[in-house]
């Protein structure tokens, strides 16, 4: 991941409730959530939580499909370790010990 897309990244999250959604998303794993039920359970409007999935999804973290006439949303799992690489790249100067209780915590308990 280069710089430029790391800050459209983090700039995308950067927001309550693109990184709330982006969270949700995140704990449904490849199953994803139809961007309705998304907007209900973060009590948003929807058309509102529409223009802020479609920001998520111009980051490169999210990606929609169609299901019927739903549109699902899910978690581009790859962007987000690419994100989390890059932020964690030159991770303690070549002390990686340092890092472990870093990894560990962001390390998938599936």
């Amino acid at each position: 991941m280069d710089k430029t897309t790391a800050l459209l990244a983090l700039a995308a999250l950067g927001q309550d409730t693109r990184l709330e959604a982006f969270r949700l998303l995140v704990r449904a794993g490849a199953e994803g959530i139809p961007a309705g039920e998304i907007a209900s359970q973060l009590g948003a409007v929807q058309n509102t939580m529409s223009a802020h999935l479609k920001v998520l999804d111009r980051a490169g973290l999210v990606r929609a499909e169609r299901d019927g006439r739903v549109i699902r949303y899910l978690v581009d799992m790859d962007a987000f370790r690419d994100l989390l690489a890059y932020l964690m790249e030159d991770c303690c100067r070549g002390a990686p010990e340092l890092c472990q209780p870093v990894i560990q915590a962001v390390t998938c308990r599936c």
